[in-house]
């Protein structure tokens, strides 16, 4: 038996090889690759849209803005050009579900810490109370790095528009008040050529780690 074995030896280490390779193969073929979504507004939830944008089915972006941030700089789109960023929209002084986002929103900063095409920016929905002493206050406590992470304030009908025709993430305040909005829970996530790529619930764990993986999918994309 030895000595059959040793004289076909290079035909049976050529078969094991071959073996390998072509279960590889298979389980390369079989197994399923990850990718993530391109959103455009007709694929979300009406309420979240802008009736004006409900319609649009491809090639949806995110507009060109400027906003003031927590340092009192102008931010735009020229600050976020090639980046991958998250997104959402909170108030400095909400008691109900900000202070978990937030709080969610400091674990993704850590773990973006090391991924410089990778940023944050909140905007605020009452920005005639959150001016730019405020969101500093509340940069400073929260412990946001001013490197990695922008809390905006700016007009009202702007931070509207861009909430419900940009960010599809927003769901439409009082109809007796122009430009009211009920913040959500949304985390936006947006890529390095502005398209939406995901949405989570900022109040979740679970959908954060899922953030987390999906940011570092991206940079790899």
């Amino acid at each position: 038996m030895k000595s059959v074995l040793y004289k076909y030896r290079v035909f049976i280490g050529i078969f094991i090889i071959f073996s390998c390779v072509t279960l590889y193969l298979f389980y390369s073929a079989l197994k399923p690759t990850k990718s993530l979504p391109i959103y455009n507004p007709s694929d979300v939830n009406p309420e979240l849209v802008d009736s004006t944008v409900q319609y649009i089915s491809k090639y949806h972006t995110i507009a060109d803005f400027s906003f003031t941030n927590q340092n009192g700089k102008t931010i735009t789109q020229k600050d976020y050009e090639g980046k991958i960023y998250v997104a959402d929209f909170f108030f400095t002084t909400c008691t109900s579900i900000c202070p978990k986002m937030t709080s969610n929103l400091v674990e993704v900063q850590k773990a973006i810490r090391n991924m410089p095409d990778v940023l944050l920016l909140s905007h605020t929905v009452f920005p005639e109370v959150d001016n730019v002493a405020a969101l500093k206050a509340y940069a400073i406590e929260k412990g946001v790095d001013d490197k990695k992470w922008n809390l905006v304030t700016g007009d009202k009908k702007e931070i509207y528009t861009m909430a419900r025709k940009s960010y599809l993430a927003v769901k439409m305040g009082k109809p007796d008040e122009l430009y009211d909005m009920v913040h959500t829970e949304n985390f936006v996530l947006v890529d390095a050529k502005k398209r939406v790529r995901g949405f989570y619930d900022g109040t979740k764990k679970e959908d954060i780690a899922r953030l987390i993986e999906d940011i570092t999918f991206l940079t790899k994309e």
